[in-house]
């Protein structure tokens, strides 16, 4: 997690913006946004989608889904599927049991 917010700062800079402006265009304190920088929040999709956009890049130039943004963020959804799935008598591959 640490290196995604490492690259949104690294990216942010090279466009000449500052913390106050991505706060502001995401809606949060500048606190908030330097908090993300720092990595002293997890990171999750609509955060990487919110920085993306302002940023005009793909979330993946900030965060490659090997750098584990959001801490098992994928295998929490993952999980949440196959509950989903199970509730509503959708059939599972075994494989993915």
């Amino acid at each position: 997690m640490k290196v995604c917010g490492q690259n949104i700062r690294k990216i942010r800079r090279s466009k000449d913006f500052t913390q106050e402006y991505m706060a502001f265009e995401m809606g949060i304190s500048q606190k908030a946004y330097s908090d993300i920088e720092n990595s002293k929040v997890k990171i999750n999709l609509d955060i990487l989608t919110k920085i993306s956009d302002i940023l005009e890049i793909k979330p993946s130039d900030i965060c490659s889904i090997s750098h584990k943004c959001g801490n098992n963020e994928n295998e929490d959804r993952y999980q949440s599927l196959l509950e989903y799935m199970k509730k509503n008598n959708i059939s599972i591959p075994a494989e993915y049991l």
